[in-house]
């Protein structure tokens, strides 16, 4: 592990919010309503109180947009991005246990809204990475067409690709122009 859990946890919940949007590695709008919102709370183990209606819809849809800067950002951009959300979500970090996490770290109140939960927990994720200059883990998928928003956690700095079908596609389209080249 690179990282402490709740960091790795919530850059790979950043990065799967800023895949929602339509456009991006889905291609489709993953989050059209409430429901589905709560269907990823509920996939990424978000604690807290929820509303569950289109204001708290808007504001998620807002904040991906905002996240979505990270990934394209030099470290500057970065750095105001996390200040910023740190801000607005009125972060003060300290330390809970929880069902079946260990230690790890809160920064909102259960009852902040939503999107700044999610902001907050996104933007104290990226500060571990600002912090031991390893932003160069925040990727896009260099599948064609894709660009995807990815986090790579390997050793090597080895993740080209956000999911295993843009892999293959790649990989087959490769072999295909190599096959066809002679």
């Amino acid at each position: 592990m690179l990282f402490a859990h709740d960091t790795e946890v919530g850059l790979h919940a950043a990065a799967g919010l800023v895949n929602t949007a339509s456009g991006s590695g889905a291609g489709t709008e993953l989050l059209p309503d409430p429901a589905a919102l709560d269907a990823f709370l509920d996939t990424w183990a978000f604690t807290g109180d929820r509303v569950g209606d289109l204001p708290e819809l808007t504001a998620v849809h807002a904040l991906r947009a905002e996240l979505a800067q990270m990934w394209d950002a030099d470290t500057d951009g970065v750095v105001a991005v996390v200040n910023r959300l740190l801000q607005e979500g009125r972060a003060l970090p300290q330390l809970v246990r929880h069902g079946d996490w260990g230690w790890h770290v809160h920064a909102t109140e259960a009852g902040a809204p939503v999107a700044h939960r999610m902001a907050v927990e996104a933007a104290m994720a990226v500060t571990d990475l600002v912090r031991t200059e390893e932003l160069d883990r925040l990727g896009r998928c260099e599948a064609e067409g894709c660009g995807a928003a990815l986090v790579d956690l390997t050793k090597n700095r080895s993740r080209r690709f956000c999911d295993a079908s843009c892999a293959n596609r790649t990989h087959a389209a490769a072999y295909r122009a190599r096959r066809q080249r002679g």
